[in-house]
Order: C-alpha cells, then structure tokens, then sequence
C-alpha cells in the first residue's frame, strides 16, 4: 500500500517535472528566436548605416542631404517598428502557450492530486468527503484565477501592441507624405 502511494507521487512528479521542462524548452526557443531577430536586424540597419553614409558623402547639395537622411531615418525607424512588432508576436504568442500549458498542467494535476488523495483517505479509516470537496473547490478557484490572470494580461500586452503599431505608423506616416 505505502509503495503504491510513493509509486503515485513519483509519477504526479513526473508530470510536473515534464510540464516544467516543456516550459523552460519554449522559454529558451523562444528567446533564440528573439535574439535571431534582434542580430538579423541590427546587421542590416549597420549594413544600411555604412551605405547611407556613402550616399550622404556623395551628396552635392544640401536639400540633397536632408532628403536622403529624412529617407534613412524613415527607413530605420521602419525597420526597427517592424522588429517590435515581430518581437510583440513572439511574445504574445508564447504568453499563449505558456498560459495554455498552465491551464492544461492546473487542470489535469488537480485532478490527478484529487485522485491521489481520494486514494489515500479510502485507506484510512475515517473518510471525510468534506476535506475533498474543499481541495477541489481550492483547485477550482485557483485555477479560474490563472485563467483570469493570463486573459488579462493578454488583453493588455495586446492593447499596448496596437498601441505601439498606432504610434509607430504614426511616426511614420507625416514623412511618407512627403
């Protein structure tokens, strides 16, 4: 009986461990992906940098010069705007998964940990329904507050993300005009 009981735990922790372990293998391609991105983009605004210099050299006149570096601040800030925004999708994008993950790993350890005690007052002489019920109401709440947590903060980050393609289209678009 004591052994079937460690067998459980052992196996309870297992499945967090490979919960825990998913998590970390997102967290870290995610963040490759994001340095990827960051690298690839600042080589092609230096590569951009040291060709714009050249042209600025050449330029003869100065309407000439302002002209070609209002277009290269344009075409940085673009660029940059761009990187925030594929920056922003990764970001969203893994704070939904990691979120799914969570729910998922809430909803079947709750179940998993009521099953686990459920076994282990079967075998004691007295069983108080009671304790369970109330365990599963805990796991219950906690699990509604995750789910209202990571909705709002979904809304949120989705929110400051229009907002900063608002802003940014915005910083772009009296230079376009031109």
């Amino acid at each position: 009986m004591a052994n079937d009981k460690q067998q459980q735990f052992s196996e309870f922790q297992a499945k967090n461990m490979d919960a825990a372990m998913k998590l970390a293998q997102l967290s870290i391609e995610n963040s490759q992906r994001i340095m990827e991105l960051q690298i690839n983009t600042a080589r092609a605004l230096f590569e951009e940098g040291v060709a714009n210099s050249k042209a600025l050299a050449s330029a003869s006149d100065p309407r000439e010069a302002m002209a070609l570096r209002t277009q290269f601040a344009q075409t940085s800030t673009e660029k940059m705007l761009t990187c925030a925004r594929q920056i922003a999708e990764i970001t969203s994008s893994t704070q939904s998964e990691v979120g799914r993950m969570v729910t998922q790993q809430l909803s079947t350890g709750s179940k998993d940990m009521v099953e686990a005690f459920q076994k282990v007052f079967k075998g004691m002489p007295i069983a108080d329904s009671g304790a369970l019920g109330a365990m599963q109401t805990a796991m219950d709440t906690a699990r509604a507050a995750f789910d209202q947590v990571t909705r709002a903060s979904q809304e949120a980050f989705s929110t400051f993300s229009s907002m900063a393609q608002k802003a940014g289209n915005a910083a772009v678009a009296p230079k376009s005009k031109k």
